[in-house]
């Protein structure tokens, strides 16, 4: 049974940022991420505003096989293979896996197919230190899997840690250092995340692999969605299930955490923790109604927030309230939670009833 919180995902909006992204990198193709169901908004239900992207990525096999069954287009796995059982797995689906550790290819040297054939990644660890070979081991590493009688194809990829700061070059530190070990190598080549797509076209290469842009959100800080062409996809919002006039001195919400400084009208919110609405938000996070920004009071609690009315006197029970969207962007609702867009979205719950247009 649905909640009454409804998150309305615009199949339209994400289509356009995908035209945004392939106009900003109009010379390479477009592996679009749409790992954790999309970013929370549905992978199934948005898998058709993703036509115009020329390959999807995941980050586990299990996702990708999910994927193969409603999408014929390339797949990559991200995470590549965990056991050696994946492997058929990939080849059997024609996915596409990431190796990014000596481990990996141990596997694969003791796998062989008779009748399929894997086209794979190779992680370079330019400067992230999270997955991807060391700079000095990534030759070895591309001869081994390049001289696999099972592999028709190795293309090389690396990621930016800090490409959301324009100011820092630690990026162009990573794309020299990328460039270098892969001068050499007969091999396509990808490293931009949504922040290079936009920001640093020196990292374009032949792959750029957006994200959280898709889907409406910048990839800067500092900066909304707006500023870069794009558009939200995910409207999240919940009715007002009641409206309190409290005094000064009333304290509201668990804890007794937050007192009213003076007479205040408050409108409870059906939606909370329970809803996957962030529980540590403040009391300066902001939600939208009927025109007005205003913000949260007191604690979040499982499935009611309460808001500041004081003044609204045109907002009544049951209008809508916004939590994040077109009228409120996600990046600035993140930015007062000490968060990032991607977490708002990916928490939502399924229980919250999701609606599709477009």
């Amino acid at each position: 049974m649905n909640r009454p919180a409804r998150a309305t995902i615009d199949l339209e909006a994400i289509r356009h940022n995908v035209k945004v992204a392939k106009r900003a990198a109009p010379q390479s193709r477009v592996l679009a991420a749409v790992k954790a169901d999309a970013y929370g908004h549905g992978l199934t239900r948005v898998l058709s505003a993703f036509d115009e992207a020329d390959a999807l990525a995941v980050a586990s096999v299990e996702e990708a096989v999910a994927l193969r069954a409603v999408s014929d287009k390339d797949i990559v796995v991200l995470q590549g293979i965990r056991q050696p059982e994946h492997l058929a797995l990939c080849a059997k689906h024609a996915l596409q896996p990431v190796f990014h550790q000596s481990q990996q290819l141990d596997w694969l040297s003791r796998w062989s197919s008779q009748d399929s054939m894997l086209s794979v990644w190779l992680k370079v660890d330019s400067g992230m230190h999270r997955l991807g070979f060391d700079l000095d081991a990534v030759e070895r590493a591309f001869v081994r899997l390049s001289d696999h009688a099972a592999v028709n194809r190795v293309a090389c990829m690396t990621h930016m840690a800090c490409a959301d700061d324009r100011s820092d070059d630690y990026t162009l530190q990573q794309l020299k250092a990328f460039e270098r070990v892969t001068a050499d190598l007969s091999a396509p080549r990808s490293a931009a995340n949504s922040a290079c797509v936009l920001g640093w076209p020196q990292a374009h290469y032949d792959w750029v692999r957006p994200g959280i842009m898709l889907y409406g959100a910048s990839p800067f800080i500092g900066d909304t969605a707006q500023d870069w062409g794009l558009q939200p996809a995910m409207r999240l919002t919940a009715p007002i299930v009641a409206i309190k006039h409290c005094q000064k001195g009333d304290a509201v919400g668990y804890g007794r955490s937050w007192v009213c400084p003076k007479p205040m009208t408050l409108g409870v919110v059906a939606i909370g923790y329970g809803d996957g609405y962030p529980r540590h938000a403040n009391n300066q996070t902001p939600a939208w109604v009927k025109g007005h920004t205003t913000h949260l009071v007191g604690r979040v609690s499982m499935d009611m927030i309460a808001i500041d009315l004081t003044g609204y006197t045109d907002v009544s029970i049951d209008d809508e309230v916004v939590l994040w969207g077109p009228e409120l962007p996600a990046e600035t609702v993140a930015a007062s939670l000490g968060s990032i867009s991607y977490e708002l979205f990916c928490h939502i719950h399924r229980h919250v009833a999701y609606e599709y247009r477009g």
